[in-house]
């Protein structure tokens, strides 16, 4: 795993602690690196509307956004498992959910970049690496207005 994949996996780990999911009980922290070397992170955060859910990955993004360096996205990590005992647990690599995908590739047209999107299960025992292009093939976005 390359140095950023871990540096990324493990920030999202850490956020991933600090989801507010009473419903679902399941943690998903995302990171965000940016072509400076600032990783900007973002958990999940559950409503007890359920459309009013916001997805880890959109939190990050929204605060890059908010540093109005949304053109400057270079990497992701997502990670995410069961809530239990206050922490973070499971072996089930997570990806970004189609919503997430479809803002993740907003960023990636701005920055000029196929962005790599680091896969992992909150136990970290593995991470797969994909590409927003892979993730969301013919894809309409910016590039397409």
């Amino acid at each position: 795993m390359s140095e950023n994949a871990t540096r990324l996996t493990d920030a999202a780990r850490a956020v991933a602690a600090n989801a507010h999911a009473p419903y679902s009980r399941f943690g998903v922290g995302a990171a965000v690196l940016l072509y400076d070397g600032t990783i900007v992170t973002g958990c999940n955060f559950e409503n007890a509307s359920y459309g009013l859910t916001l997805c880890a990955e959109t939190i990050a993004l929204g605060s890059v956004n908010s540093l109005g360096k949304l053109s400057q996205v270079r990497e992701i990590a997502v990670i995410g498992g069961s809530i239990a005992a206050g922490r973070i647990s499971g072996t089930m690599i997570v990806t970004p959910c189609g919503r997430c995908r479809q803002v993740i590739l907003e960023a990636a047209q701005l920055s000029h970049c196929n962005v790599p999107i680091h896969c992992a299960s909150a136990e970290g025992a593995e991470v797969v690496t994909h590409h927003i292009a892979d993730l969301l093939p013919f894809a309409f976005g910016p590039d397409n207005l």
